[in-house]
């Protein structure tokens, strides 16, 4: 998806211009030495909530220079919905079909790229190699909330952070682009709750977590929660 670069190595170089409560997270998310990466393949398994929660299997690629893509086979009583969300090029598409022929959701546009850049901003937790490089903002609203400022293509978000006193990652939100009940688009508070971590080649991520929109209100559960995912294997490079 990308050539070759040579690969930096974290250290307490890449750290130096950033607050406190960032250095905390962004240590206890990378080891030492580990060659910052750009790009990240997932393996994952989990629920999507499609009216009625609905098991489904994907991969995922995270190329930060290019985009993602998100293929997946949901089960909707038995019957598989394969398909994707991606954002390419600064393109975003959404693609559904009911087992792989009958067209269930076709999506493009100007909304569905800003809803897809403001997904693969919060999924940067899965990449945190790009949340060490230069140009970005942080900024900290207290020690357990680090915040950074990224911008992809037409769309531009405060990411937020909510960690322990050791680091570890507890729950990401942002301000994001979205339909959540099929009305129309509009900015939503969505975000995710970490339930669990896992280091894979240097990189410890969240690995199990429930996502939705209406992030730290009380109609996320209600509402808001529409994804529950484990990642079994995140390969970096």
């Amino acid at each position: 998806m990308l050539p070759h670069r040579p690969r930096v190595p974290f250290g307490p170089i890449s750290c130096k211009a950033i607050p406190r409560p960032t250095r905390r997270y962004l240590g206890h998310a990378i080891a030492p030495g580990s060659p910052l990466a750009s790009v990240v393949r997932l393996r994952m398994h989990g629920e999507i909530k499609l009216r009625r929660w609905c098991p489904f299997t994907a991969e995922q690629v995270i190329s930060w220079d290019r985009g993602f893509i998100w293929s997946a086979t949901a089960r909707i009583h038995g019957f598989p919905v394969r398909g994707f969300d991606r954002l390419v090029d600064g393109q975003g598409m959404v693609r559904w079909k009911l087992l792989g022929i009958v067209p269930v959701i076709t999506a493009s546009g100007l909304d569905v790229t800003r809803s897809a850049a403001g997904r693969v901003m919060a999924e940067s937790v899965w990449l945190p190699s790009v949340l060490c490089r230069d140009g970005l903002t942080w900024t900290a609203r207290d020690v357990l909330h680090p915040q950074v400022h990224l911008t992809i293509g037409p769309e531009a978000a405060a990411l937020r952070l909510c960690i322990d006193a050791d680091g570890v990652l507890q729950s990401v939100s942002l301000s994001r682009r979205s339909n959540p009940d099929n009305t129309r688009y509009r900015y939503e508070n969505f975000g995710g709750l970490v339930e669990q971590e896992h280091r894979f080649a240097g990189f410890t991520i969240p690995t199990r977590l429930r996502v939705g929109y209406f992030a730290s209100t009380n109609r996320f559960e209600s509402d808001g929660e529409f994804f529950r995912a484990t990642i079994d294997d995140a390969a970096y490079r």
